[in-house]
């Protein structure tokens, strides 16, 4: 069975399948924050996400995570370590110089994730 999580003009937040959740990239919505700001955002939207599909951070399978400039990975992995626990790492894989659509939008995340 294939269901849809937040539904917006042009894609949904999530959809799950088999046990799985796709979701969509996930983006800060204040883009005036530095890059550990927009981070921690992401983390608290993908985090209310995943509960919202009956899952959680420690299930995140696998995450792509595009950055505008890669001179800001240190400041993401900051958060990101800080986000999750070493035990429960997803694989991963981070994309520089990408056009977030806004030169303030800093970082936008993608995972992939197991439902119950």
């Amino acid at each position: 069975m294939i269901k849809r999580y937040t539904q917006r003009p042009t894609l949904h937040a999530g959809v799950t399948h088999n046990g799985v959740l796709y979701a969509a990239g996930h983006a800060a919505s204040d883009i005036d924050q530095d890059m550990a700001g927009q981070t921690r955002q992401i983390c608290d939207k993908l985090d209310k996400l995943l509960a919202e599909v009956g899952s959680d951070k420690t299930r995140i399978l696998h995450a792509r995570i595009y950055l505008s400039d890669m001179s800001g990975k240190s400041d993401m992995n900051s958060v990101w370590v800080e986000w999750l626990e070493e035990q429960h790492m997803p694989s991963r894989a981070t994309i520089g110089g990408a056009d977030l659509g806004d030169p303030r939008r800093l970082i936008e995340i993608v995972v992939t994730a197991a439902v119950d």
